[in-house]
């Protein structure tokens, strides 16, 4: 049975890959034996405030993102976001999170928890971020939602402190760089040969994988 690798990029604090998650939720329900998806992490939010000094100055600030937010969430019926996302609470930086994650990712290929715990913590910071206005950025919020979703905090710290985790997160944003990764989300797909960034439609992603399953790219075509 072919399967079909995709990479995930995207950045915790990015509204469309909160919006997005739910495409790749129905894309592995759907191809649950034919499809690896890969949670990486680079950052579109590394530095908040300074991103939105440059880019929402004249627009507003904070208030005015946050309503830039809240519009694009408005736009599609399973998501929500608090009345006062990114005004309160507002993060620093997105860094943080990805290096938990990484942590995460560390000890699931390690099998010290169970398969399926990235996404499912990724997930949960997300919806702390957007729904619930937590600072993603403080190791202890992070933490507490580790523990919460049932995670070994002392394993997840030892990944913290001993460089590991900052070594996976390395590798993420080289492979960013290598792939010249620009967007949140992207997807790539046929060893980096394809991608698909931004708010891609289920339709699209879906055409994409069932081309690589019924014509895999080591088969000669004459097209």
């Amino acid at each position: 049975m072919s399967l079909v690798q995709i990479t995930h990029f995207s950045d915790v604090l990015c509204v469309w890959a909160y919006v997005s998650e739910i495409r790749c939720d129905e894309l592995l329900d759907t191809f649950s034996q034919q499809v690896s998806l890969e949670p990486h992490f680079f950052h579109v939010f590394g530095g908040v405030q300074r991103k939105l000094d440059r880019q929402w100055a004249e627009r507003g600030g904070v208030a005015g993102y946050s309503a830039h937010v809240k519009s694009v969430v408005e736009g599609f019926d399973h998501a929500n976001v608090h009345p006062e996302v990114w005004i309160r609470n507002t993060p620093e930086s997105s860094l943080p999170a990805h290096l938990l994650l990484c942590a995460v990712r560390l000890l699931e290929e390690r099998e010290s928890i169970r398969a399926g715990s990235l996404r499912r913590t990724a997930w949960s910071v997300r919806e702390a971020f957007f729904l619930h206005c937590a600072d993603i950025s403080k190791r202890g919020v992070l933490l507490e939602l580790a523990e919460e979703g049932g995670l070994p905090v002392s394993a997840l710290e030892d990944a913290l402190g001993d460089g590991s985790a900052h070594a996976e997160l390395c590798e993420d944003l080289e492979q960013a760089r290598d792939q010249n990764i620009r967007s949140s989300p992207t997807l790539v797909f046929n060893e980096g040969r394809q991608q698909l960034t931004g708010n891609v439609g289920y339709r699209i992603i879906e055409a994409n994988v069932r081309e690589l399953l019924e014509h895999p790219p080591d088969q000669h075509s004459w097209c």
